[in-house]
């Protein structure tokens, strides 16, 4: 007979407790945090934040998650790297929406991210309207990613790349010799093809546009691929012997190139000799005939993956209604149809309360933001009906407009209702008031931070001193009021139509700071950063006047400065080009007689060989996406021993590019060159930040900040007009006080700066404000209000303007 224990059981632990996080700039730190919570983790840029809710807790829970799956994961994570922590408790499983890009091909879409796609097809399958005596289609067959479904012209891209003689051939006066065919590979293997050519009879002297038409037409685009013998002309210096070539035409090789090189720069290469068209076979809807068949609501799978998703609800909730009596209707369709369409019109209705409405199933991943990547996870993850796991988001407020801000807060309650826990890394101040736990780090960035300087209710922020975000979270106004600017021209576009921007007509004001807001997807980007950005490079380019007074136009995007661990803050601005020269300038490097490139970590010589310089090596984990760990040989450092050995002012070549802007700065004190660039990143709030920081860790802010650091150590005297997208994404308030700080000394300089932008401070102290709306998609592409900020506010249909309003109301009040 068995006993029973009636003791009652031990109450867990409701607190996940963490013990001497040492990750990053992280200074031995210990926080409770209350499960079941929306807690958000504040603090400047680099105060270690991220490194905390990241680097630490959500990283320890994949590890946790890694040893729990197979022993093959668990001799990985000795690879992987755990986090410098003592100790964490009450740790529950962690599901991380970082604001990283995943490296998402052209196949990805809304759709797929969002498994939108899946519940389409299986519709159609089942309650789809079919053609008499045509045989019921899988789900598969609606997928161009499948071999089922995808059209066989394109293989399911919906897009054909072909080329012409004009781009394999820009200048018909040189002969074959000359390099009349541009497109074939330099070196020997373009000396090879010409003298096989040569040797088939052709004559490879006369200018291109003297051959005849029918030997043109084959040597560019012939499949055969004829041997020869192929007698080389002889140099004086080396013996060369007949061999064996074989010819392949201009068009194969590109194609060739384009679609088997593993190399970017060989399939960018072949990229400029080749145009894009829709693929005559399907269209490109990228399907097979027989699914584009099929219609639900009168329409095809492809039409409808085109709509923005608010149309989509529309036209599903009135398909579903005729479903069942629709001619060619499967028996039982009407239920069916039923079912399947009010799960999509349920997982649709979160994506648009997140204000991604305006998207479309087809629109691709890699034309998203990052912000957009991450609410579409957001939106999936709430359709789950996960309970019990800690969510950890990186500023899922990115890129939202204040009144996008107040739906995506319903999105994190009701996560944290459904028996959830919420981590949040954010800046908005929104997000920081609705949060029950607040845990803000710092003081400052690097390492004048990694310490908490408070960890519970945000209330109780009011008492620490020295916090960044206290002064902000509890301010009235902290932003001062600044004078409006008078314009010094104009620049008017007229009729402008792209994307969901139709015949609009448009000023641009000059020697001002203009701020372009509106909703997500209300047309903001796509007017400034194509219609504006284009119409001023081409005014420039004709030279004519028709810019103004504008005679330079610079775009700080948001793309990073590189994608691979390769690239660096110091390769990006230069630095790395001084560093190395001091170097080589020392007196060990020139008794080894080592040469700049010793120092260089992109070539073979001075870098490890393990790693190849990068640092870091690749690990494929199989059934999880590939991560980097630091090299097994030279733990990261880059390089190999011996250059290691040389030192200046103490310091080898790799501690060199672990120095912190701050700190390179006064170790640079003497070299104009570097403290030039220095000055400009610790100037726009990048101190933080080491000369080697790979890349592969920056934000896209933070790559934007780079990149107007680069521009900002070579200001020039001609008006520049500078186009900037939200530039304050992924910001503290008081990092964007540093970067304002900046952009208006532009404009105080003589040029013109224009931002798409929704932060209300940023607004409230521009010069000119252009309100795009009313809505997104196709209620956007108009303009709402354009005028001062105190204009723009009284504005009547603005959705920006009581936001405006009420940022501007403490100044009003106050005489600002």
């Amino acid at each position: 007979m068995h006993s029973v224990d009636a003791r009652p059981a031990e109450t867990p632990d409701p607190y996940v407790r963490v013990r001497g996080a040492r990750e990053h700039n992280l200074r031995g730190v210990d926080v409770d945090i209350p499960r079941g919570t929306l807690t958000v983790f504040t603090g400047v840029s680099g105060s270690g934040k991220s490194s905390l809710a990241f680097g630490t807790i959500y990283a320890e829970a994949q590890r946790r998650y890694f040893e729990s799956v197979a022993p093959y994961a668990r001799r990985l994570i000795h690879q992987v790297g755990a986090p410098k922590v003592g100790e964490i408790t009450g740790l529950p499983p962690a599901v991380s929406l970082e604001q990283r890009r995943s490296a998402a091909g052209s196949r990805s879409s809304v759709g797929t991210v969002t498994m939108l796609s899946n519940s389409l097809r299986m519709l159609f399958s089942r309650a789809g309207t079919y053609p008499a005596g045509a045989e019921r289609l899988d789900s598969d067959a609606f997928s161009p990613n499948t071999a089922a479904g995808a059209c066989p012209d394109c293989h399911g891209l919906g897009r054909i790349h072909r080329t012409r003689e004009e781009l394999l051939v820009p200048d018909p006066s040189l002969s074959i010799r000359d390099g009349a065919v541009a497109a074939w590979p330099g070196a020997w293997q373009g000396k090879n093809l010409r003298d096989v050519l040569d040797a088939l009879g052709y004559d490879v002297d006369r200018p291109w546009r003297e051959l005849d038409p029918k030997d043109r037409e084959w040597i560019l685009f012939t499949d055969e691929q004829p041997v020869v013998t192929v007698h080389p002309v002889r140099d004086a210096d080396r013996i060369q012997r007949p061999y064996q070539g074989t010819y392949m035409s201009a068009h194969r090789y590109v194609m060739r190139t384009f679609s088997d090189t593993k190399s970017h720069t060989l399939r960018a290469r072949a990229e400029k000799f080749l145009t894009s068209v829709a693929c005559p076979g399907c269209g490109g809807s990228r399907l097979r005939p027989e699914a584009l068949a099929v219609t639900f609501g009168g329409r095809t799978i492809a039409e409808l993956a085109a709509l923005p998703l608010t149309g989509l609800a529309r036209v599903l909730a009135e398909g579903a209604r005729g479903a069942g009596t629709a001619p060619g209707a499967a028996p039982g369709a009407g239920e069916t149809a039923r079912v399947l369409t009010e799960d999509l019109l349920g997982r649709i209705a979160t994506v648009t309360e997140l204000g991604l409405g305006y998207l479309s199933l087809d629109r691709t991943a890699p034309s998203l933001s990052a912000g957009e990547l991450q609410r579409l996870r957001l939106a999936t993850q709430l359709r789950s009906g996960l309970f019990g796991v800690v969510y950890v988001l990186d500023e899922p407020s990115a890129g939202l407009h204040p009144a996008d801000t107040e739906a995506l807060l319903g999105v994190l309650d009701r996560l944290k209702a459904a028996g959830n826990t919420v981590f949040v890394v954010e800046h908005h101040l929104d997000v920081v008031r609705h949060a029950d736990w607040l845990v803000d780090v710092g003081p400052r960035a690097g390492e004048h931070g990694g310490r908490v300087l408070h960890c519970g209710p945000p209330a109780g922020l009011a008492e620490v001193t020295g916090s960044a975000t206290g002064r902000f979270l509890f301010a009235d106004d902290p932003a001062p009021a600044r004078g409006v600017r008078r314009p010094a021209g104009r620049i008017a576009l007229s009729g402008v139509t792209r994307n969901n921007l139709r015949d609009l007509d448009v000023d641009f004001p000059l020697g001002v700071f203009t701020a372009v807001t509106g909703v997500s997807g209300s047309g903001k980007s796509t007017l400034v950063g194509r219609a504006l950005a284009e119409t001023v490079a081409e005014r420039l380019a004709a030279g004519d006047g028709t810019a103004g007074p504008v005679t330079r136009l610079v775009e700080v995007d948001q793309k990073p400065i590189g994608r691979t661990p390769r690239s660096n803050l110091a390769t990006y601005t230069g630095l790395f080009d001084v560093v190395r020269k001091i170097f080589t300038g020392t007196a060990e490097a020139k008794a080894r007689g080592y040469k700049a490139g010793r120092f260089s970590f992109n070539v073979p010589g001075g870098r490890c060989e393990t790693c190849q310089g990068e640092g870091f090596v690749s690990v494929e984990l199989l059934f999880l996406p590939s991560t980097y760990a630091p090299c097994p040989d030279c733990a990261g450092a880059r390089y190999n021993p011996e250059t290691l050995e040389v030192r200046h002012e103490g310091l080898n070549i790799a501690e060199v590019l672990e120095l912190t802007v701050e700190s390179a700065e006064g170790f640079f004190a003497g070299v104009p060159a570097a403290a030039r660039s220095l000055r400009a990143l610790r100037g726009i709030g990048l101190g933080y930040l080491r000369l080697g920081q790979p890349a592969t860790e920056l934000s896209g802010g933070e790559a934007q900040r780079i990149k107007l650091a680069a521009e900002l150590q070579r200001v020039r005297r001609d008006h520049t007009l500078y186009l900037l997208d939200e530039p304050t994404t992924g910001l503290h308030p008081a990092d964007v006080e540093v970067l304002l700080a900046q952009l208006h000394g532009l404009v105080d300089a003589g040029h013109s700066v224009v931002v798409v932008e929704h932060d209300m401070d940023v607004v409230a102290g521009a010069d000119w404000v252009i309100d795009l709306g009313p809505g997104g998609g196709e209620a956007g592409g108009r303009v709402v209000a354009a005028g001062p900020p105190a204009a723009v506010a009284g504005a009547a249909g603005s959705r920006t303007a009581p936001y405006l309003a009420r940022r501007l109301a403490p100044r009003a009040a106050s005489g600002g």
